[in-house]
């Protein structure tokens, strides 16, 4: 018998997805997935089901320069609930404490202060993150708990949009590995009423704008009327404009794309470059060795 072949289309770049609330970013990446018939694609910093807005998805090549977009800087804009505390510390948990809301405008915005900058902080047992190959939120639903590390996150932007009615808005702008829940279980405690996230929105993933975002509802109508849907998808090479450039001619270009160092000078040892040949064409991402080489690290594969 002979071997089955591979499922799907085999199509590179990268969609975003205005996810919907209520789905998980891996139901969410599987619509998606099945919308463009595609063989690979892979989601870039999973949002919960309760949250919704940017999530960067990776098809073909693009997946192997989706760490660039796990590693960067987001924006959010969240609404907490204060005088409720719970397992999850957003409205899908299991309530576990409720206080009197006894907080002025001017207590709030002391409070805020202390999440500015650069700040530790501990991971819920309802994130994703892993314990001896378990993700933690399994474990905190059989009703486990393990010790978790502290971790260095930054916070470089964080506003008070709106306090009424026991409820707060915030827009908060964080690196990596920052945990918006955290913040806010953080803040109940901090101001001794406790609080959870009822509502969350990502606003932004590295440099990619809100208006270029897409929702599921435009991708099934394109698909209804038998229109290509590849039109919004965006450049593999998009996720990493912040990284230097360097064209190569047609020699080196032939060197590099084969896996080989090739001369290039311009650039300091352990910096990450974009590399492209002289026709323009993306050919991956290289790192500047100790003799001052473009070294491939991640290169594309072209059928």
């Amino acid at each position: 018998m002979g071997r089955r072949g591979k499922k799907g289309r085999s199509i590179s770049g990268i969609l975003l997805l205005d996810k919907p609330q209520g789905l998980s970013s891996n139901e969410a990446l599987q619509k998606v997935k099945r919308l463009f018939f595609a063989a690979k694609a892979g989601h870039t910093g999973a949002l919960d089901p309760l949250a919704t807005g940017m999530l960067p998805i990776c098809f073909g090549e693009a997946t192997k320069f989706s760490q660039y977009l796990l590693n960067s800087d987001k924006g959010y804009r969240v609404t907490a609930q204060l005088g409720v505390r719970t397992d999850s510390c957003d409205s899908t948990g299991e309530i576990t404490e409720t206080k009197p809301v006894e907080v002025s405008r001017r207590q709030l915005l002391k409070a805020l202060e202390q999440f500015k900058g650069d700040i530790k902080q501990i991971p819920s047992m309802f994130s994703a993150l892993k314990h001896q190959g378990q993700p933690l939120y399994k474990l905190a639903r059989q009703g486990i708990e393990v010790e978790r590390e502290a971790r260095d996150i930054h916070i470089y932007h964080l506003a008070l949009l709106d306090f009424s009615n026991d409820q707060v808005q915030l827009e908060i702008e964080c690196s990596k590995g920052t945990y918006i829940r955290n913040i806010v279980d953080d803040l109940g405690q901090l101001l001794a009423c406790g609080a959870h996230v009822i509502e969350l929105r990502r606003t932004f993933v590295a440099d990619y704008p809100l208006e270029q975002m897409v929702t599921l509802g435009e991708l099934e109508d394109c698909r209804e009327r038998n229109e290509s849907l590849d039109g919004f998808l965006l450049p593999m090479d998009s996720a990493l404009l912040h990284l230097n450039e360097a064209i190569l001619d047609d020699d080196s270009a032939h060197y590099f794309s084969n896996g080989n160092p090739v001369s290039f000078n311009e650039f300091e040892p352990g910096e990450l470059i974009r590399v492209y040949n002289e026709s323009g064409e993306f050919m991956g991402v290289a790192e500047i060795n100790e003799e001052l080489m473009l070294a491939p690290k991640r290169l594309v594969v072209r059928d």
